[in-house]
């Protein structure tokens, strides 16, 4: 889409409010890079060592119809969806490269405020839920050569808080990465493959397996509306602008092609270690699946080793956004080097990160994470606000059938929304009474 064919239709909030909004120039890089790279930020981030909780965060409390049925309408909801939001990166004669300037956009500074809150919250938790499988891989590394329980999952976390610190400081923006999606990639189809050929090996050697979902009728009411969270969440960042803004023009046609690559090749590797996780180990499957797997110890290491690495880069992505807010903020231009620029990642992405591995050493409940994110950010951001701001936007241009359509996902999504946030408290509150805070899980 070039200048020509930007949407001239005229704002439909009030001109003081919207100019209240301050919209920076950013620090960071973009229209830089190819739709393919791009896709390849994407697919680092649906394929990251997330996946290996799947078959026991999604599938054990599905089963394997609704299971299956879920992961396939939730991929295609997440394509339309997200494919609304890349319609209106270029709308109203500007470019909008933070999820919040468009809000800002449509509906005035008020909708910008908030969601900047919620994208904050989404990043957050995310974020917080790598540093805890980092540390997961980390300590089943461990505890393969060395099972003398010395060593606790919160102290694994630490050093993954640390390693993940450092990367931080060493990668300025998010278009910098390059190589390193390359190095994402191998990783991922290192734990992936050696996750799905375990499982397969396991599989066929298992005599009889539980496909029956556990609990009483009450939590599976409960565990059912969870695992709907995780899967809207397994397949959304919540920062597409911020991704978009990256990719070179046309970029409206660029970021499609860009997803389609994610929905399409990309999901490939997710739906493979999922399904067959959930078909070697049935209701019994670990919500980190490689604790599941048996094999050759060295190749169990190596798997781990990758999601711990891959985990490290994937994070990167998911924070960018925060470090992109405080980089301009500050004016953090110039050399990456420079002694002032590197000295102030060290504070400023040191001390987020800080933040983040202390809440994940002190609730490093996986699952209930994953739920909680996909309730209070996930649904809001790329399904609520995605359709209201697409009809917002184009009201002039949609009929009345189109115009029903966005407010019947709206309001379904609403209730989903509630409905999980409600899941996922309970969820935390059910663990919480099991295990203890800085827990050993």
């Amino acid at each position: 889409m070039d200048s020509s064919e930007v949407e001239s239709e005229p704002k439909k909030v009030d001109d003081e409010d919207y100019l209240s909004v301050t919209i920076p120039e950013t620090a960071h890089k973009i229209s830089t890079d190819s739709w393919f790279q791009v896709g390849f930020v994407l697919t680092t981030g649906i394929n990251s060592a997330y996946v290996l909780g799947y078959s026991g965060t999604i599938m054990v409390p599905l089963g394997w119809i609704c299971g299956v049925v879920g992961l396939l309408l939730a991929t295609a909801i997440s394509l339309y969806a997200n494919s609304l939001i890349a319609d209106l990166h270029e709308f109203g004669g500007k470019r909008h490269i933070r999820y919040r300037d468009l809000a800002g956009f449509i509906y005035g500074k008020r909708a910008y405020s908030l969601t900047w809150g919620l994208q904050y919250v989404n990043l957050f938790m995310i974020n917080t839920g790598f540093i805890i499988l980092a540390g997961q891989a980390l300590k089943a590394v461990y505890v393969l050569f060395r099972d003398d329980n010395v060593m606790k999952l919160p102290y694994f976390i630490a050093i993954a808080g640390f390693v993940c610190a450092l990367f931080a400081v060493g990668i300025p923006h998010l278009s910098a990465l390059r190589i390193w999606l390359g190095f994402s990639t191998f990783f991922s189809l290192v734990y992936i493959i050696t996750a799905v050929v375990l499982s397969l090996k396991d599989g066929i050697k298992a005599t009889a397996r539980d496909y029956d979902i556990p609990g009483t009728k009450t939590s599976k009411i409960f565990t059912t509306i969870g695992a709907a969270a995780n899967l809207v969440f397994a397949f959304n960042t919540g920062m597409l602008p911020e991704i978009q803004a990256t990719i070179r023009k046309p970029v409206v046609g660029n970021m499609l092609k860009a997803l389609y690559f994610q929905f399409t090749v990309g999901v490939l590797p997710m739906y493979a270690v999922t399904f067959m996780g959930y078909w070697a180990y049935g209701s019994s499957t670990s919500s980190y699946l490689l604790n599941s797997v048996n094999g050759p110890v060295w190749v169990k290491a190596m798997a781990n080793i990758a999601a711990f690495l891959q985990t490290v880069i994937a994070l990167h992505i998911f924070a960018s956004p925060m470090y992109e807010y405080v980089d301009t903020k500050f004016g953090i231009k110039g050399s990456a080097l420079s002694f002032h620029n590197l000295s102030f990642r060290i504070m400023v992405r040191g001390g987020y990160l800080t933040i983040n591995t202390f809440v994940s050493a002190l609730l490093p409940f996986l699952g209930d994470f994953m739920s909680l994110t996909g309730a209070i950010s996930t649904f809001p951001l790329t399904f609520i606000l995605a359709n209201h701001m697409y009809m917002r936007a184009k009201k002039n241009k949609l009929n009345s059938f189109q115009k029903l359509w966005h407010w019947l996902n709206v309001c379904f999504f609403g209730c989903m929304s509630v409905a999980a946030l409600i899941a996922a408290l309970r969820l935390i509150a059910v663990d919480s009474k099991t295990y203890d805070v800085f827990a050993d899980v």
